[in-house]
C-alpha cells in the first residue's frame, strides 16, 4: 500500500530552516545543520538514505523549494533527492503558474496549478505506476518546503510525519508546526543516530 509521507529535517526549536532563507541562501543561516545526517559518511545513516530513495515512488514539492534545487546553486550530478544518492523519481511541483524554462531536464518534473491535494492526486498515481512496473508499493514522499507540509497536515493529507530531529537550535526561520488543525499522531518508531534522532509517527 502507497503511503503519504511528510519528510523533513528539523532543529530541535522547530525550524525547518534558519534565518532569512532565499536564493543562495536556501536553508536560511546555519540551516545546513539540519541535513549534516543525510550527508554523513556514517554507515547507518547513509542506510536510511538510500533506503528511504530507494523506496520512493513520487515526491510533492513546493514551487519556492523548486527554485531553489533548480536554481544555478542546486541539485547536480552529485547531490539530489536523496542528498548524494541522487535519486530519480518522479517530481510533482505545486505552482500557481510553470516556469518558462526548467535546468534539471533529466528530471521527470510536473507542475500542478490546482492545488496540494490534486499534486497529491497526481503523484499517487505516479507512485502507483512505479508500483506496476517495481511490483512494489513505493511511497510518495512530500519533500517540503516547511508550508507545503504543513499545509498537507492540516489538511489530512499525510498518513505518516517523518520528522529527522537535528542536534541544533536555530532561534529562528521558517517553523514547521504554526498555529493548524490539532492532530494526535501516534509514535511509529525513534532511532538515534550520530548526527539526528529519526521519528516517524502516524496520522489518525
Amino acid at each position: 500500500m502507497t503511503h503519504i509521507i511528510a519528510d523533513i529535517s528539523i532543529s530541535l526549536d522547530g525550524y525547518v530552516t534558519g534565518p532569512d532563507p532565499g536564493p543562495g541562501n536556501g536553508l536560511g543561516t546555519g540551516g545546513e545543520a539540519l541535513h549534516t545526517w543525510a550527508f554523513s559518511d556514517d554507515p547507518e545513516e547513509r542506510r536510511m538514505v538510500r533506503e528511504t530513495t530507494a523506496r520512493t515512488g513520487a515526491v510533492v514539492l513546493g514551487r519556492r523549494l523548486f527554485d531553489l534545487v533548480d536554481g544555478p546553486g542546486g541539485w547536480d550530478d552529485t547531490v539530489g533527492y536523496g542528498a548524494a544518492e541522487v535519486g530519480r523519481p518522479p517530481f510533482v511541483v505545486v505552482t500557481s503558474a510553470p516556469p518558462e524554462s526548467v535546468r534539471l531536464t533529466g528530471l521527470d518534473w510536473t507542475f500542478v496549478t490546482t492545488g496540494l491535494p490534486d499534486a497529491v492526486a497526481v503523484a499517487r498515481e505516479r507512485a502507483a505506476t512505479a508500483s506496476a512496473h517495481a511490483g512494489a508499493d513505493p511511497d510518495v514522499v512530500l519533500m517540503g518546503g516547511g508550508a507545503l507540509i504543513g499545509s498537507a497536515l492540516d489538511a489530512g493529507l499525510v498518513d505518516v510525519l517523518s520528522l529527522h530531529l537535528a542536534p541544533v537550535v536555530l532561534g529562528s526561520g521558517t517553523p514547521l508546526f504554526t498555529a493548524g488543525v490539532p492532530r494526535a499522531l501516534v509514535q511509529r518508531g525513534a532511532h538515534p543516530t550520530p548526527n539526528a534522532t529519526h521519528l516517524l509517527y502516524e496520522l489518525r
